[in-house]
């Protein structure tokens, strides 16, 4: 990401680091570079923020993006920022971003038990999934079945990876974007078959920001009907501290060469 003549324009290019297998710009990304854009804009961290997802980038693209402050308070500023190609929109993120005011708070959701990263398996994936984003990040399944163990037989709605940008070790919002967008790869677990999913919406809620190497992406999946999934991802710090929750709604399909799911 760079600005393109101030805070409020921005550009990028479609590397195959931010890219899905399928040679177009991963979805955490698109979030993630307008989360950049937006923070820089307004001088302030992101609350919430969340991308509606129009149409696509190929790989190799330029994507500019322009950023609107549309109110501007005392603690938060409303804004948000349009990306587009070639003068089409491809996403839309709109954002809360501010500074806490008050020394009050909790967590009450609970970090599910899992063995640390250096214990679990690393998510093995198929040739096809190289030379993108896929293969620039670690990926340890720490709950959950491996990719090739999808043969047809329904699965626990929950599973939990650790994942890690190799050498970044303060994760910022739009690295938790990233990581949110792992939400649609657990669809898989609860039907047991492999599934490609294209994101409708992506939304990501910071609840702090800490150091730590290794984030956990704890997936749960509330429901799939009429080839429509929803779920979310609560993010973890190594150290057990609530990073982020994310959430998505996802269009899905299976496979071709995946059979029938038996019942």
């Amino acid at each position: 990401m760079a600005p393109v003549g101030d805070d409020l324009h921005w550009r990028m290019v479609v590397e195959p680091a931010l890219s899905t297998p399928g040679n177009f710009l991963f979805g955490g990304c698109g979030l993630g570079a307008g989360l950049v854009a937006l923070e820089a804009a307004s001088g302030r961290p992101t609350v919430w923020a969340t991308a509606q997802y129009l149409s696509y980038a190929s790989t190799g693209s330029t994507v500019d993006y322009e950023v609107t402050l549309a109110v501007e308070g005392r603690n938060v500023s409303q804004a948000r920022a349009v990306a587009r190609v070639e003068g089409r929109e491809i996403l839309t993120v709109n954002a809360a971003l501010g500074i806490g005011h008050e020394e009050i708070g909790g967590v009450w959701v609970e970090r599910p038990t899992v063995a640390p990263p250096e214990e679990c398996p690393e998510r093995r994936l198929p040739q096809m999934f190289t030379n993108s984003i896929l293969d620039r990040i670690d990926v340890r399944v720490a709950k959950g079945r491996m990719f090739e163990d999808l043969k047809g037989s329904t699965g626990d709605p929950e599973s939990a990876l650790w994942a890690r940008v190799p050498g970044h070790l303060e994760p910022s919002a739009a690295t938790l974007a990233i990581f949110g967008d792992y939400v649609s790869g657990g669809v898989s677990q609860p039907l047991g078959r492999r599934t490609m999913a294209r994101s409708l919406d992506n939304t990501l809620r910071v609840a702090q920001l800490r150091p730590t190497e290794w984030v956990l992406c704890d997936i749960r999946i509330h429901a799939i009907i009429d080839g429509y999934a929803q779920g979310n991802a609560y993010l973890w710090a190594q150290d057990g501290t609530l990073l982020a929750t994310a959430s998505q709604s996802m269009s899905i399909k299976f496979w071709p060469d995946d059979g029938p799911m038996p019942g």
